[in-house]
């Protein structure tokens, strides 16, 4: 079918495979742009340490600013023919043709005289820019063109001219094809320097003969140049002006296989682009200008027959038309192949590298987290260790410090116990001014008081406080040798100077001053045979002190009142009376006691004394008795003085201190218990931050693994997309970029 009927053109293979390699890249870039991000809130994270390293991020963010390139680049490119030749070969004629409609300037008068590009744009205006302008020149017909090129004086055969020309008006160029018309290859010895300029990215060369000549040198030496440049390029030979062969048919044949020949030779033997067996495929015998004035007459309407047209006409149409589609075919595999092969490659490798980095950080992730479920693992029954640990601590240590406190308790009532039986020694020992005076004598008692409390704190710590002591500090260290394994490490070698060891002295705080404070010492003189004294050793201390009472309450009630007496008096001569009945019986009682302890036979004894001895006997027993009383008397010094205060207060000291026994030893017991606890709970404080720094840890770590699994997630996901992009890259290789077998 002809193309001229619009059917679908090669070229359009160009175009999907742009269009598809942009998407793809596209895709490519965001990808890469959220695995960047993605490896640089890892890097950023302190506790996913290792997981990315700098060098990763860096490596993924060079990728992003390549990738953005690279889109701008497809975004730009599209398919280049170049048309040489040599001058009025009709390079500008072919094009028109081509394009079916006048662009360039060609025909009489309008010789080429710089490179001219013409490309298509989505205005509805045609345009032209010259090299170093952006200046968008306004030209609406081939003459302005031709016009504005000629009076621009600045454009040489080096120079550039874009020209724009509407989609609208062209089919050829809504698919991305640029059409760069030169000057003739014999009008300049520069032909390097247009080669580096406007060939190097050209996927189809044209090379427009005169086919009433042969090939001249400048035109194949210019191909050789570009030979050198580039590896087998793609090139076309139109012999134009094949319509002059219509006035010599018998030599038509013969001429068109001269032509033909040296042109397979050319593209064969000396440039070698291609087999022998394509060359023939790669030359063809048109006549641009009636394939031009055909399409216009067709366009307006006009059978594209009419006008003078040479004989052969239809041939060499269909000639040009099987130029023009093996042109575009060769083209768009080409341009894919040259413009998106080596950037899919680039694509393909990039994804694999980023795939490769998602794998290392998903791996890394996965170790970690085992490791770190592993920790975890370890901590949790570490600080369940330690719970139950305490807790069964906790119950023995309370049973040894109820035992060592018991201990304490029971050795302190032993030795107050031997203290107060030989109070009557530190009594001895003191040694201080005494003299019966009231102010003298109650400082004489002051220093008594601190005498015994300093004495018996004395023997007490002595006897006490090192056993205690050593006691003491053996539980301590037990304690700590029983909770040291459950404290980590560091704080093990550090435990002795969180508790430091210290020796420890009971304080028995005795107070005699304030016990005994109620002391009241009898130091007056009294007869040892005495009424007081007699009365005493019968009745009892108890019993005497009544009766004494009661016989100097009778001495006062027996003498005559001159008064009637009162109520009150009556009241005091019944309890007077009562008293009596009371000491009557009494006396009655101890006599009976002592007619029963054979009291009565010291007095019948008296009795036959008295009747045998007489009166003398009696008078010497009053002198002995008078003697003694007197010797008494005056032996009744200070010193006796000294003597009775210390016995009246060892006699009263001891059954206080009897009372205090229990008390003082349940204090020192709890003394022991208080700095015992006290250890214990500084024990147990570091115990206890052991434990808070456990659950730390433990919490610690179940967020790095919550962290690490939605690592391992994201990095899955990436990976799944770099796969699917990597199918996308191998889809559009396998479509576009590897050649189709007919």
């Amino acid at each position: 079918m002809s193309l001229d009927q619009g059917d679908y053109s090669p070229l359009k293979h160009f175009v999907l495979a742009k269009k598809r390699i942009s998407d793809v890249f596209e895709q490519l870039l965001a990808y890469v742009q959220e695995s960047a991000q993605f490896v640089e809130d890892t890097c950023k994270d302190a506790s996913l340490e290792q997981v990315s390293s700098r060098e990763q991020l860096e490596q993924i963010q060079a990728y992003t600013s390549k990738l953005s390139i690279i889109k701008d680049v497809l975004a730009r490119r599209h398919m280049k023919v170049a048309f040489f030749g040599r001058t009025s070969n009709g390079k500008s004629t072919v094009i028109n043709a081509m394009l079916r409609d006048r662009v360039l300037p060609s025909g009489i008068g309008h010789t080429t005289n710089c490179f001219l590009s013409v490309e298509g744009t989505d205005q509805d205006k045609a345009y032209l820019t010259t090299e170093g302008s952006e200046d968008e020149q306004s030209i609406k017909t081939v003459n302005q063109l031709a016009h504005a090129l000629h009076m621009d004086e600045s454009l040489d055969a080096g120079c550039l001219v874009r020209v724009f020309w509407p989609k609208s008006k062209c089919a050829l160029l809504r698919d991305d094809l640029v059409l760069v018309d030169s000057p003739g290859t014999d009008v300049t010895t520069q032909l390097d320097s247009w080669i580096d300029k406007f060939c190097l990215d050209a996927d189809v060369f044209v090379l427009v003969a005169n086919s009433e000549s042969t090939l001249m040198n400048t035109e194949k030496h210019f191909f050789h140049k570009v030979n050198e440049r580039l590896s087998k390029p793609n090139i076309f030979i139109l012999n134009n002006r094949w319509d002059a062969s219509a006035s010599e048919p018998e030599y038509m044949d013969e001429v068109r296989k001269q032509h033909t020949d040296r042109c397979v030779s050319f593209l064969c033997e000396e440039l070698k682009v291609v087999d022998c067996d394509q060359a023939p495929n790669r030359i063809f015998f048109v006549s641009a200008k009636e394939v031009l004035n055909s399409r216009m007459q067709r366009a307006q309407g006009m059978p594209e027959t009419g006008g003078a047209l040479a004989e052969g006409f239809q041939e060499r149409l269909k000639e040009f038309q099987c130029f023009e589609r093996r042109f575009e075919e060769t083209i768009s595999q080409s341009a894919v192949k040259t413009k998106f092969e080596q950037h899919t490659h680039r694509a393909q490798q990039i994804t694999a590298n980023v795939k490769a980095v998602m794998d290392a950080i998903n791996i890394t992730a996965a170790d970690k987290r085992v490791v770190s479920l592993e920790d975890r693992e370890y901590l949790i029954d570490r600080l369940e260790f330690v719970r139950n640990q305490l807790n069964l601590l906790i119950e023995e240590i309370k049973k040894r410090i109820k035992a060592i406190t018991e201990q304490v308790q029971q050795q302190v009532s032993n030795a107050m116990a031997e203290e107060i039986c030989r109070l009557s020694s530190l009594v001895d020992e003191f040694q201080s001014d005494f003299h019966p005076s009231p102010h003298v004598l109650k400082m004489y008692k002051g220093e008594l008081f601190r005498h015994i409390e300093e004495g018996m704190g004395k023997n007490l710590a002595f006897r006490c406080s090192d056993a205690v002591n050593t006691s003491m500090q053996s539980s301590q260290k037990d304690m700590m040798d029983l909770l040291q394994p459950l404290l980590p490490p560091a704080v093990q070698s550090e435990l002795h100077t969180l508790v430091p060891s210290r020796r420890f002295n009971l304080s028995y705080e005795l107070n005699c001053a304030a016990l005994c404070a109620d002391f009241q010492e009898d130091i007056s003189f009294h007869f040892s045979l005495g009424w007081t004294a007699l009365v005493t050793r019968f009745l009892g201390p108890t019993h005497a002190k009544h009766a004494l009472m009661l016989v100097d309450n009778s001495l006062q009630v027996a003498r005559p009142m001159a008064t009637t007496p009162s109520v009150p008096c009556l009241v005091q001569q019944q309890e007077a009376a009562m008293s009596q009945e009371e000491l009557m019986l009494t006396m009655v009682n101890n006599l009976a006691s002592v007619t029963s302890r054979t009291s009565m036979s010291v007095l019948v004894v008296g009795g036959v004394v008295w009747r045998t001895v007489g009166w003398r006997l009696i008078a010497l027993s009053m002198s002995m008795y008078g003697l003694l009383y007197l010797y008494e008397r005056l032996t009744w010094t200070s010193r006796a003085q000294q003597r009775a205060l210390k016995r009246q207060f060892v006699d009263f000291a001891s059954e206080k201190l009897h009372m205090m026994v229990s008390l003082t030893s349940s204090n020192c017991s709890h003394q022991v218990q208080q700095e015992m606890a006290t250890t214990f709970a500084r024990l147990c404080q570091q115990v206890d931050v052991t434990q808070k720094q456990l659950e730390g840890e433990i919490n610690t770590l179940t967020h790095k693994i919550t962290q690490l699994e939605s690592v391992q997630n994201h990095s899955k996901t990436l990976r799944h997309k770099a796969s699917e992009l990597e199918g996308q890259l191998e889809s559009f290789t396998s479509q576009y970029l590897r050649p189709h077998q007919p």
